[in-house]
């Protein structure tokens, strides 16, 4: 009775100290940072946009369970072999050498888990190169050693986006190797067309709470995409080893509503930006195969109003008298 009594209260601290563990490890996960690292987190960090949400899945429902059976498996095998064929348990070993069901069962299963996998990796692959009609486009290139960003549609020209120093980071509580001194701006539940490329060496563009990453290679221009369904600024950074400076290639991104996105597109452009109507109705004719009207040609530039020096001055010299007729 006495052991029976001890067994229960043993189950019971077991159970007990199982709900403790499974509520701190929710708790440690319900705090998990958004947009950047998390200090002591095991998990991967939180998703902002569908593939990501969908990357997370694949890896939490179909990969972590395989895996793990698998390992499990494997070395309930391992221990079942060191122990019941070991020199003392067994000390004559058997004279076969092979088994036919056995090496049909261990080709067939993994072909079969194999196929299990690819069928949801195959669907996420396709939803990563399916982009959707993107509402913006950006363009990102990367450098030796910061990122430089251009908005094609918005015609912002190229700026340029270095690592944050590290007292400015302190002063402003933002991560440092993280925060950048000119972020990326896009707006919020927009399709954004990334276009990626490099100046010098291969880089690459990632942003882990999108869940995209794409290599930024000289000479060529490869295309990502992201749809962020909440505001917020979210870090990344380079993910090749692209020299000295690798890890002062930060991506800072600040998803904004539409009416802040128009505003930093103002501020930019210095008002010279299209208005949202103008780009959609330019959008629609472009769908509709009608063309818009083309602009009046701009008006020619005067060399001295735009501080090239002045033509020098010509000055005309009355023709020579015709000398008199010989007598």
């Amino acid at each position: 009775m006495k052991s029976r009594f001890h067994g229960m209260r043993a189950l019971a601290a077991g159970t007990a100290a199982g709900a403790l563990t499974a509520f701190w490890g929710a708790a440690a996960l319900a705090k998990d940072l958004v947009g950047q690292p998390t200090p002591g987190a095991i998990d991967m960090q939180p998703g902002v946009t569908p593939l990501r949400e969908d990357a997370i899945w694949f890896h939490n429902v179909i990969l972590l369970p395989v895996i793990t059976v698998i390992s499990v498996f494997v070395l309930g095998l391992l221990l079942w072999c060191a122990i019941r064929y070991n020199k003392r348990s067994n000390p004559i070993p058997a004279r076969w050498s092979h088994n036919t069901v056995v090496e049909v069962v261990w080709t067939v299963v993994p072909v079969l888990i194999l196929m299990v996998i690819s069928i949801f990796s195959f669907r996420l692959l396709f939803a990563y190169h399916d982009m959707p009609k993107p509402d913006l486009t950006v363009k990102a290139t990367g450098y030796q050693w910061y990122w430089g960003y251009e908005y094609p549609d918005q015609k912002i020209p190229e700026f340029i986006s270095n690592v944050l120093p590290e007292n400015q980071a302190k002063a402003k509580d933002v991560p440092f190797r993280l925060a950048a001194t000119e972020p990326l701006v896009v707006p919020v539940n927009k399709v954004v067309r990334v276009l990626v490329t490099g100046a010098d060496v291969i880089h690459a563009f990632a942003v882990p709470s999108f869940g995209i990453i794409a290599d930024a290679v000289p000479g060529r221009v490869n295309e990502t995409w992201f749809k962020a369904d909440r505001t917020g600024i979210f870090y990344g950074s380079c993910r090749e080893l692209c020299g000295v400076d690798h890890a002062f290639m930060p991506i800072e991104v600040h998803v904004v509503t539409q009416p802040e996105f128009d505003a930093w597109v103002q501020a930019k452009t210095g008002g010279k930006a299209p208005s949202p109507a103008a780009a959609a109705a330019s959008a629609g004719a472009e769908a509709s195969g009608t063309t818009p009207p083309a602009a009046a040609p701009p008006a020619p530039v005067n060399p001295a109003a735009a501080g090239s020096p002045p033509a020098p001055a010509t000055t005309t010299q009355p023709a020579p008298a015709a000398a008199p007729a010989a007598k």
